[in-house]
C-alpha cells in the first residue's frame, strides 16, 4: 500500500504536464485513438470474417472481396472518426473533461464489444466469454424421425 501515494503523485504531475502542453499532446493522443480504433475494430472485423467463412463458406467464397472491402472501410472510418473527434475534444484545456471526448472514448470502447457480442449471439456461441460444455454434456446429434430403413413388413 505504500506504493499508492508515490504513484498518485507521479500521475498528478504527469497529468499537469500534459494539461500545460495539451496543444502538443493533442496530435499524439488523437493518433493513439486512431491506432486503438484500428486495432480493436480490426480484430473484431477479422473475427467476424472468420465466423462468416466458417458458417457460410459458399456465400463467403463468392463475396469474400466485398466482405473484406466493407470491413476495411468500416474499420477505417470508425477509427478515423474516433481519432478526429478526440482531436476536436481536446482543443481547449479549460473545457476538460469534455463531453465529446468522453462520448467518443466510450463509443470506441463499446463498439467492438457490442459487435463481438452480437456476432457471437448470431453464430449461436452465447455471450462474450466462451464457456465450454461440461464433460459428458456434449450435444448429441439430432434423432431423425420418420420411417426406419432396413425393416420390411
Amino acid at each position: 500500500m505504500g506504493v499508492v501515494t508515490p504513484i498518485g503523485i507521479l500521475a498528478v504531475n504527469v497529468s499537469a504536464f500534459v494539461m500545460v502542453h495539451l496543444t502538443e499532446f493533442r496530435i499524439g493522443i488523437a493518433a493513439c485513438a486512431l491506432l486503438s480504433g484500428l486495432v480493436l475494430n480490426g480484430l473484431t472485423a477479422w473475427w467476424l470474417l472468420r465466423i462468416a467463412s466458417r458458417n457460410a463458406p459458399p456465400l463467403f467464397r463468392e463475396y469474400r472481396m466485398w466482405a473484406i472491402g466493407v470491413a476495411i472501410l468500416i474499420v477505417a472510418l470508425t477509427a478515423a472518426g474516433g481519432g478526429y473527434l478526440t482531436y476536436l475534444g481536446l482543443r481547449d484545456p479549460k473545457r476538460l473533461p469534455d463531453t465529446l471526448s468522453m462520448v467518443v472514448a466510450t463509443f470506441m470502447l463499446l463498439l467492438p464489444l457490442a459487435v463481438t457480442f452480437a456476432g457471437r449471439r448470431m453464430a449461436g456461441m452465447g455471450g462474450i466469454i466462451p464457456v465450454d460444455d461440461p464433460a459428458g454434456k456434449e450435444k448429441s446429434p439430432p434423432r431423425r424421425r420418420g420411417a426406419r430403413l432396413g425393416r420390411s413388413s
